[in-house]
């Protein structure tokens, strides 16, 4: 079965839609992407199609987000470990 592409992205406080370019859209918990869960606003609504929409790219948060992983019902793959060092290394790029 061939992937639909995405063709738009919104996030809110607490949810990632996703629109396919068959018609479909589909909504997950925001908080199975611990990064976008910490992210403001601004870079939540930073993203970028990648792979003619095969895949969503936050820039700013290293944040990559295939439409097959979406479409399989996959939460990010992150260790704890990763996950602390990436918030560490924000905190810090953060401190005056």
């Amino acid at each position: 079965m061939e992937v639909p592409n995405a063709v738009g992205v919104q996030v809110t406080e607490d949810t990632l839609s996703v629109e396919l370019s068959d018609g479909r859209s589909i909504a997950v918990p925001l908080e199975w992407y611990p990064r976008l869960v910490h992210a403001s606003i601004e870079e939540r609504n930073d993203w970028r199609l990648i792979g003619a929409g095969q895949g969503i790219h936050w820039e700013s948060l290293d944040e990559d987000i295939s439409v097959a992983g979406l479409l399989a019902g996959k939460p990010s793959g992150e260790s704890q470990t990763s996950f602390r060092q990436w918030l560490e290394h924000r905190a810090a790029a953060k401190a005056p």
